[in-house]
């Protein structure tokens, strides 16, 4: 049965890019519908089941809501290539005039209006051919593939486009819902990890299995179908808190010794994270990865791993680590407004040189965020200040990499700045909401750029508004500029706009090192004709380069011949 379905997706496969996608879908976070910013949404119950001989997907989505004002339009967002089959409202079938969904955006007239505090449970039956990812995960969507000896291999991603693409949902930020449980049919002899706790797997009497799976609070892009011929290795890890951590990773046959080294890096990197950061958010779910036809994606404890195994000077798979990064930068802690989004990405990234230092010391922490430093660009701020949507934060004239890179090298600045005792009672408590947080003391939370501010000030007691407003709203870097005359060294920021700049500098003079406060942002040295000068010399601050700059266009150059 399952070679027969495999043998006509191969007859007749969905092209990548198809079904096209409306720009409604497309558009993910951004300002919140009116009506959508009445719910308060409590749970979904869905159910998938995958048809891969029709390249289909089926769906039962049951989503309960409190509304918190009067409300007469249910409004979901859901991929019009998925058209709806019936809707109930409240156990109440509506006829189909009672809907239409034109651009991907389900507009439900209630059989009555619901008042403030009332309850509202929508059953929307749906089924359809999903879009097919281009480019997965850069692009979103379904990936329908076959393993080596031709078994079924079928993954989600959906961050960019976002969680409209196979369920109906709120598709920004702050519409996770509460609870969600996951039941998923497959064909025979397929397994489907997902996300939050395993509840049970029932085998049905044609031989398909249905996994339950439930989770709470679940970040909207999250949510992830996998489907595969899996083979499974799983452990537990005692955690410095106390408690016992199930730890998961599914993998495709025939890899057992490559997946055993990779399951090998869990433990270390779990101790890693809950060393600096703290207690791992999910330790009474899991820690699940599953092996996935596309390169990588932080859905909430079942992280996408596709990175063949690939070996790295490092000694540790950068893949892995910066989906895991995200079950505390993403995950527990996510970004209400897409504008925020460094807080995900600038935090994952760093962590990695933190975990490079934490293994082998300074010299692979430098090594690892020198890498990072050639890839900044510096086209566009990194915060707007507006609510924005995915698309205008990578694309559209947005930061794009550089919420990763030079978000990376903002927080290494911070950290030299203000400390270590203090960064990293500001990273628990955006992450947690506490400065000392206990497993089963929090709870998934929103963050800003706003707040992360107002804790770097409260914890340090000290304002620096003038750090943010440089490395975050502008995108040109501070410009430290050095002049030698006679027996003087002056040094002097140059910040985008003029912008105050009171960044602290260290210089090395003839081997001795000493640090210069730089009030009013300048600063003046006396220095023998002769002697050896090395501004910055363990690259603590993240400046202005006219050599990364050399090498960018250079590299731009050689790549349009």
């Amino acid at each position: 049965m399952a070679s027969c379905a495999l043998t006509l997706i191969a007859a007749a496969p969905v092209k990548k890019g198809e079904p096209p996608l409306t720009a409604q879908t497309m558009r993910s976070g951004g300002p919140i519908d009116a009506d959508q910013a009445k719910l308060r949404f409590d749970s979904a119950d869905l159910a998938f089941e995958i048809v891969p001989a029709e390249q289909r997907l089926q769906g039962v989505a049951t989503l309960t809501f409190t509304v918190k004002a009067a409300l007469s339009l249910l409004v979901i967002d859901l991929d019009r290539n998925l058209p709806v089959d019936s809707i109930a409202i409240n156990g109440r079938k509506l006829p189909r005039s009672a809907s239409r969904n034109p651009e991907g955006r389900l507009t439900i007239t209630l059989p009555r209006m619901v008042a403030a505090g009332g309850t509202l449970v929508a059953r929307i039956a749906y089924g359809g051919t999903p879009h097919v990812a281009v480019n997965a995960p850069w692009d979103d969507g379904v990936v329908w593939s076959t393993t080596k000896d031709g078994r079924l291999w079928f993954g989600t991603t959906a961050e960019g486009y976002g969680c409209d693409l196979f369920w109906p949902c709120l598709d920004f930020p702050t519409g996770e819902p509460a609870m969600v449980d996951l039941h998923i049919t497959v064909p025979p002899g397929m397994k489907a990890p997902s996300n939050g706790k395993l509840i049970g797997v029932a085998t049905l009497p044609d031989g398909r299995s249905t996994w339950h799976w439930r989770a709470r609070q679940p970040n909207t892009y999250g949510i992830a179908l996998n489907v595969g011929p899996y083979e499974e290795l799983s452990g537990s890890y005692k955690s410095r808190f106390g408690n016992t951590i199930p730890i998961h990773y599914w993998y495709l046959p025939g890899e057992e010794r490559d997946a055993r080294r990779l399951f090998a890096e869990f433990a270390p990197t779990l101790d890693f994270f809950e060393s600096v950061v703290g207690p791992y958010p999910f330790g009474d779910e899991k820690v699940g990865v599953v092996e996935t036809p596309y390169k990588g994606m932080e859905h909430q404890t079942i992280n996408a791993y596709g990175n063949a195994y690939a070996k790295a000077p490092e000694g540790f798979d950068w893949l892995f680590h910066h989906e895991f990064s995200h079950e505390y930068f993403g995950n527990q802690l996510t970004a209400a407004n897409w504008d925020d989004y460094w807080l995900h990405e600038g935090y994952a990234s760093y962590m990695q040189p933190l975990y490079g230092r934490w293994r082998e010391g300074e010299a692979r922490y430098a090594a690892m965020l020198d890498q990072q430093r050639s890839k900044i660009v510096g086209a566009q701020p990194i915060v707007s200040g507006r609510i924005r949507t995915e698309e205008e934060v990578y694309e559209a004239g947005g930061p794009g990499t550089d919420i990763y890179y030079k978000g990376s090298w903002i927080l290494h600045t911070l950290r030299g700045l203000i400390g270590d005792a203090a960064f990293q009672e500001v990273t628990r408590r955006i992450v947690f909401g506490s400065a000392d947080p206990k497993p089963g003391g929090f709870r998934p939370r929103f963050g800003s750029t706003m707040e992360f501010e107002a804790l770097v000030a409260r914890v340090t007691r000290k304002d620096y508004g003038w750090f943010f407003d440089t490395y975050l709203r502008k995108a040109a870097l501070p410009d430290l500029i050095e002049t030698r005359a006679g027996g003087a060294l002056s040094l002097e920021w140059r910040a985008p706009d003029g912008l105050p700049f009171p960044m602290p500098i260290e210089v090395q003079v003839d081997g001795t090192t000493r640090r210069l406060a730089m009030s009013g942002g300048h600063a003046t040295l006396a220095v023998v004709p002769s002697a050896q000068v090395v501004i910055d010399p363990f690259a603590r601050v993240l400046k202005r380069s006219r050599a990364i700059e050399e090498y960018q266009a250079w590299q731009a150059s050689e790549k349009a011949k």
